[in-house]
């Protein structure tokens, strides 16, 4: 079941999000010290998880006035079992959602397009999205291997 968390839950999902982003470690990806993406989200609007207690989660936000998935997470013990897919498309049903991702991982870019996400030119991002693509720069993630996706809302539906 898709929902969005419980208050108190917002905080377990810091270490779900750790344990997911390990997976990327023997890639030679590491993300910067500090706080996880979910640590910053104080609305639980902005956040899906599956599971109770939570297994994954996905956290959103608005880019340019439309759908941004800031983050897919899953835990490694629960991947493979659909989870990751339930919560994208249940962000998927708000319309059409936007990304970044690295181009390379199969389980970030190629996972995505085979979900119907088609990566997008810089000619096509809006200024918000420009600015976050050049903040994940700044934190050290860059985007050379990096890509913006796009799903448009009627490819899922």
């Amino acid at each position: 079941m898709i929902r969005h968390p419980d208050p108190a839950e917002l905080a377990e999902l810091a270490d779900l999000e750790r344990s997911a982003d390990a997976k990327f470690v023997p890639l030679g990806i590491v993300f910067p010290s500090g706080t996880t993406m979910i640590e910053e989200a104080q609305d639980p609007s902005r956040v899906y998880v599956a599971g109770r207690p939570p297994i994954g989660f996905a956290l959103v936000s608005t880019v340019d006035g439309g759908v941004h998935l800031d983050q897919l997470a899953v835990h490694p013990v629960h991947e493979g079992k659909g989870t990751g897919t339930a919560l994208l498309e249940a962000v998927c049903a708000l319309g059409d959602v936007t990304l970044t991702t690295f181009r390379d991982v199969p389980w970030n870019a190629p996972w995505y397009a085979r979900r119907g996400f088609d990566i997008l030119d810089p000619s096509e991002w809006g200024p918000e999205l420009t600015a976050l693509v050049a903040h994940e720069r700044d934190l050290g993630i860059e985007v050379a291997p990096r890509v913006v996706m796009r799903r448009l809302r009627s490819v899922g539906t």
